[in-house]
């Protein structure tokens, strides 16, 4: 499920981006916060992937 993980994270991250960028646009602070937020999530499961790539790897 590593990759399926992975681009979940990625749709959120750009999902993020744009709730962020359209937030700045309209002065929207909440939107754009929320658009922060999704892409810090994105990048914590980014992280959980990355070390669970690792530890597979170490174990292999």
């Amino acid at each position: 499920m590593g990759i399926e993980d992975r681009v979940e994270a990625t749709a959120k991250n750009v999902e993020g981006k744009v709730q962020e960028a359209v937030g700045d646009l309209t002065g929207n602070t909440s939107d754009e916060a929320e658009g922060k937020a999704k892409q810090v999530e994105a990048r914590a499961q980014h992280g959980k992937e990355d070390v669970k790539d690792q530890v597979k790897k170490a174990i292999d």
